[in-house]
């Protein structure tokens, strides 16, 4: 009787750990200061210590690679931030945006990344793009259950305002950690200000005198 050549099934602890070896060899790389740009495939397989054949076994390109190590980040940060509720007051929101500065310095140099390749690379524009937009409608549903209830000023446009924040929150973040990349020391005053701006500039805005 002939014998019968079956193929292996893949395994997927396997697969999982060389996909592990080329994200961390690749977010190496960059905290080394290399450009994501120029960096190529070959220097990442090898960084890893697989074939270049194999990174394509796993990602179909660079930008889907750029795309898994910016996930992590975005994913960390908007379960801290949208854990939490007006309930809790300004001072857990303090909390929360530190966490999510801490986030941002551990990933700093994938952001930056992130920002090189999203300039020029449309896939990459929309995935951050896309993380924002969740963030934004997860703070238009707080923010108009808090008008709902009361508790939030009804002149506050929902819209508007949770676009205002969570951009103009997630640009000062960035900014703040590239501007003090090795000082930490002003982080708790950044997250609290930050806190701050939303809790008084939209949750509890004073209603119009006149």
């Amino acid at each position: 009787m002939p014998s019968v050549t079956r193929r292996r099934a893949p395994n997927p602890d396997h697969r999982a750990s060389v996909e592990a070896q080329v994200l961390a060899a690749t977010e190496r790389l960059l905290v080394e200061g290399a450009s994501f740009t120029d960096l190529g495939v070959q220097r990442i397989a090898a960084e890893a210590g697989v074939a270049r054949s194999t990174f394509y076994t796993h990602f179909k390109d660079k930008s889907e690679l750029l795309i898994r190590l910016a996930g992590t980040m975005r994913t960390a940060g908007f379960d801290i931030a949208s854990a939490w509720e007006p309930v809790t007051g300004p001072g857990a929101l303090t909390e929360a945006f530190g966490q999510v500065v801490g986030i941002y310095r551990q990933y700093a140099a994938v952001l930056a990344a992130v920002n090189e390749v999203a300039a020029y690379d449309a896939a990459v524009r929309e995935f951050w793009r896309n993380g924002l937009n969740r963030f934004i409608e997860n703070t238009a549903r707080v923010l108009t259950a808090e008008q709902r209830s009361g508790r939030a000023p009804a002149d506050v446009n929902v819209v508007h305002a949770s676009r205002v924040i969570v951009i103009g929150g997630d640009v000062a973040i960035a900014d703040h950690v590239a501007t003090f990349p090795d000082d930490t020391s002003g982080d708790a005053a950044f997250a609290r200000e930050l806190a701050a701006i939303w809790w008084h500039g939209v949750y509890r805005r004073d209603l119009p005198t006149g």
